[in-house]
């Protein structure tokens, strides 16, 4: 069965060939949408075999939906830059099996890595996200960030993905900036409001969640840091959303 691997990029030329490569174990094409790159991701990308389309940024979900019109088979499997399919994804994808199933959609194990170590607790793991679907049935939520994949029939699995998303903590705080910036405006163009007290109460309950419950009180410092992350971001998101709503009084 033929499968049409899907990224999109902006200025990844330290993951993109690697991804490529990944994709290409599986997959008869890969798509590339770039939101007009300023660095080597086009010329990466296209010497390794990929169709490559370029796009301004839509927003995560929209953005994929733009290049899922280019892939021309049914299963589609949508990585970021920054994954790798695990040994067992491959092993499951290349025998077929998910053909004599009933599932459109597939959920995999994400394995995030700060640099070389993996990061495995604190709520990191299982992280669950869905990169393997069948676009007959099955589509891409719009969402700005952190899309989805909305389908009839998704299975959970134990297969895994390797995110290797961050070199550094200041990488994770200058992306989970970025992505709590749009998950603030996306709440807010809902019209979504919520109490002064909202990122208070948030920030506290993922803090407890993720070192106590997720094993973060079991890995030292770094099961407190991480956790402590975790909860930050939970708290900015509605931080931002407060002052969207603000600003909007004194317009």
């Amino acid at each position: 069965m033929a499968i049409s691997g899907l990224v999109i990029t902006y200025n990844e030329q330290k993951n993109i060939g690697d991804c490529i490569d990944s994709l290409f174990r599986v997959c008869d094409e890969v798509i590339v949408v770039d939101s007009i790159s300023q660095d080597a991701t086009l010329e990466i990308a296209k010497q390794k075999g990929a169709k490559v389309y370029l796009q301004e940024f839509l927003g995560d979900g929209k953005q994929r939906l733009f290049g899922l019109q280019y892939c021309e088979h049914d299963w589609i499997l949508n990585l970021d830059a920054d994954e790798r399919l695990d040994e067992d994804t491959y092993a499951f994808i290349a025998s077929e099996e998910y053909l004599n199933m009933p599932y459109d959609a597939y959920n995999l194990k994400m394995r995030n890595f700060l640099g070389t170590k993996e990061i495995n607790f604190s709520g990191w793991y299982p992280d669950y996200t869905c990169r393997f679907f069948n676009k007959q049935t099955a589509t891409l939520s719009t969402a700005k960030v952190h899309q989805r994949v909305i389908a009839k029939n998704m299975k959970n699995t134990n297969l895994n993905l390797l995110h290797y998303a961050w070199s550094d903590f200041y990488h994770i705080i200058a992306k989970k900036n970025t992505y709590t910036t749009w998950q603030a405006e996306e709440l807010f163009e809902k019209g979504i409001k919520v109490r002064s007290y909202a990122p208070l109460t948030h920030g506290f309950t993922s803090l407890f969640k993720c070192y106590f419950f997720k094993k973060g009180v079991f890995n030292g410092l770094d099961g407190f840091t991480f956790a402590l992350i975790q909860a930050f971001f939970s708290y900015m998101k509605y931080a931002k959303l407060i002052k969207l709503h603000k600003n909007e009084k004194r317009a």
